[in-house]
């Protein structure tokens, strides 16, 4: 990377603040259905499978997006795909708000998760652009600190507002800010610091790309990589995504709020989890012993909560901020996955990685949801359905086997030292 002026050092930071913001609205999107989770089922009289599609919409459009994102990173750049992500993701969140029936907000929904797919994997070619590489796990914790403000407002900012002035505003809010935010990453936003000088933008045969794609499906070391992402982060969207709220609520017999205050500890742990790891793997030049460590512990924690077992408040709050801290390992799944693939394809790479966790979701959402109903007694509360602390088990075990078979991949990742190891054959 060649040095930077002192223009450019102050314009990436501006680059990164914009599109840091755009993040946080992908972040409290893919939450906010937790924070709401009752409201959704009464508003649309639905099962806990419906409830799970409805919210796993986000994950499905957005799995499927992240192979394509990054080849659009890696061809049209970084800003026009932000520009428009802002602008689809805007009007999904404006429809959702407004639908008078589940059909529309499953519509919404789609076009949310359509827009904000975009947005990390972009945010992540910019950082591997403009910012030196021994940084970039230091630099994507900070993204990811920010970013999570906007689940820890998925939570119980989120569960709040919605009690006191209805969660259709809200989502209307958040469209027309989506609108104005994919304005500002047209008019501000450059793919590379020579772009921010004027110069043309470098073109790529596609055909070149998409034999790097097949490159990066083909490489051994990938596949440790997105099964490490896959079973961590999948566990976390899943059950943090829509589950948590009405597990802690029907389980455990807490008050909304208090359950939604667990919520965003989760989310905050996770935040300062991201910048902590990132930064201290980075420091430490390692990458396996970080992502072992984490992982495992993750494992374990998720054995308590599947035990269901009754604990004190404090210690209920301790949990799940330690779930948080703990969660943020598998952050370092796109480090490992960009050091181990060509540098012009990083959006690619990283994309591939980043794909596991939202499949699994996508997927686990509404399994979880099935498993429920299955056992499912009748039992209901203000239009919403009770289950058993049994059922609950049952539906908890998917994901801790999620989380397991992530935490066993790790021992298969392909150590860096936080550098590009990438040879051409």
């Amino acid at each position: 990377m060649q040095p930077l002026t002192t223009e450019q050092l102050r314009r990436r930071w501006i680059i990164l603040g914009v599109v840091a913001l755009a993040y946080i609205l992908s972040f409290f999107q893919r939450f906010a259905p937790a924070g709401i989770a009752q409201d959704l089922a009464a508003s649309f009289q639905t099962s806990a499978a419906s409830l799970g599609v409805l919210a796993a919409t986000y994950f499905y459009v957005y799995t499927v997006m992240q192979v394509p994102t990054g080849i659009l990173v890696d061809t049209l750049g970084p800003r026009r795909i932000l520009a428009l992500g802002g602008v689809v993701g805007g009007l999904g969140s404006l429809l959702f708000g407004f639908a008078p029936s589940l059909e529309l907000a499953l519509i919404g929904r789609t076009l949310i998760g359509l827009g904000v797919s975009v947005t990390f994997i972009a945010m992540l070619k910019l950082v591997a652009v403009w910012f030196e590489e021994n940084r970039f796990a230091t630099i994507v914790g900070i993204c990811m600190l920010i970013g999570n403000m906007g689940s820890v407002l998925a939570g119980a900012p989120l569960s709040g507002l919605a009690q006191a002035t209805g969660w259709r505003g809200v989502f209307i809010g958040v469209g027309i800010l989506s609108l104005v935010l994919g304005l500002l990453c047209w008019l501000i936003v450059r793919d590379s610091p020579s772009a921010a000088n004027g110069a043309p933008r470098h073109r790529f045969d596609r055909t070149v790309v998409l034999s790097g794609l097949l490159s990066v499906l083909k490489n051994r070391a990938t596949w440790p990589v997105v099964i490490v992402n896959t079973g961590t982060s999948g566990a976390f969207f899943t059950f943090a995504g829509l589950w948590a709220t009405p597990y802690l609520v029907q389980v455990h017999g807490m008050e909304r709020s208090v359950a939604a205050n667990h919520l965003s500890l989760w989310f905050g742990g996770f935040a300062i989890g991201c910048l902590f790891i990132g930064g201290l793997s980075d420091r430490l030049g390692r990458r396996k012993p970080v992502l072992i460590a984490t992982s495992h512990l993750y494992v374990l924690l998720w054995l308590v909560l599947l035990s269901c077992m009754t604990m004190p408040l404090g210690m209920s709050y301790g949990l799940f901020a330690l779930l948080g801290l703990s969660t943020a390992g598998f952050s370092l799944t796109w480090a490992c996955s960009k050091e181990v693939n060509p540098p012009m394809l990083s959006g690619v790479s990283t994309s591939i990685a980043n794909m596991g966790g939202f499949f699994c979701a996508a997927i686990m959402q509404p399994v979880v949801g099935w498993i429920m109903d299955l056992g499912w007694q009748g039992e209901m509360s203000s239009g919403a359905r009770l289950y058993s602390v049994e059922v609950w088990r049952h539906g908890l075990l998917a994901l801790t086997l999620c989380a397991a078979v992530g935490a066993a991949a790790c021992w298969r990742i392909t150590e860096t030292r936080c550098r590009n190891i990438w040879q051409a054959n």
